[in-house]
């Protein structure tokens, strides 16, 4: 696979990646996250909303024997089973028991990998998980409901040996103004949520194979 450009957009200017670091309930738990696309970058490092400008990090990733899992080639059902052991999409009580079995049946051992490489939980990833796991959308329509999230592909550095093989480009560095990335990231995510719905509320979502469903046997 070789190199590739990664960019890290923040609030901060100066950032050290360091192997151990990092919130165990960001979406592929512990870890350094990175995009391919500088546009994705300038709108992460201002989604807040307290006014602050950021920044966007460049680095430069050494590919080179490190295993990378991409949970673009997996089951969609696999990637929410991850998001799940690390993130809360609803805190009732049922919620919890059907996670907890859904985790079980679709959850995969990521502790091998170096690199994980998926979809970015955002504000309207959560809306999609919600409506899931009130058994509100089938499971045939919950892949192209992602696309329409614009979700954007993220990479999680999760092994010292992928820490080691990060380098920063630092006369790279991008300024980041709040005013108009954090706008951006607005409309795009106003714009994804009202296709959603639309999506959900349409004859395609027949909703007969649903969350409840997936552990009728």
């Amino acid at each position: 696979m070789g190199k590739m450009i990664l960019y890290h957009g923040t609030p901060d200017r100066m950032v050290t990646p360091t192997h151990g670091r990092g919130n165990d309930k960001h979406d592929y738990g512990r870890g350094f996250y990175l995009t391919e696309s500088v546009e994705l970058a300038r709108e992460w490092a201002v989604c807040r909303p307290d006014d602050t400008n950021g920044w966007v990090h460049k680095f430069e990733l050494d590919c080179d024997g490190l295993k990378i899992l991409d949970f673009q080639e997996r089951d969609v059902l696999v990637w929410l089973a991850e998001l799940m052991k690390h993130r809360d999409a609803a805190d009732s009580k049922r919620y919890r028991m059907l996670a907890a079995r859904f985790i079980a049946e679709y959850g995969i051992d990521t502790d091998k990998y170096d690199v994980i490489k998926g979809w970015r939980a955002n504000a309207s990833y959560f809306y999609i998980a919600k409506e899931f796991v009130r058994d509100n959308i089938d499971i045939d329509i919950l892949e192209e409901l992602l696309s329409l999230g614009g979700l954007g592909i993220q990479y999680c550095i999760k092994s010292e040996p992928a820490y080691s093989k990060l380098r920063e480009i630092r006369e790279d560095l991008l300024f980041v103004d709040y005013s108009e990335f954090n706008d951006k990231y607005n409309r795009r995510d106003v714009s994804a949520r009202e296709n959603m719905r639309s999506l959900v509320d349409s004859d395609a979502n027949k909703v007969t194979k649903v969350f409840s469903t997936l552990f009728e046997r």
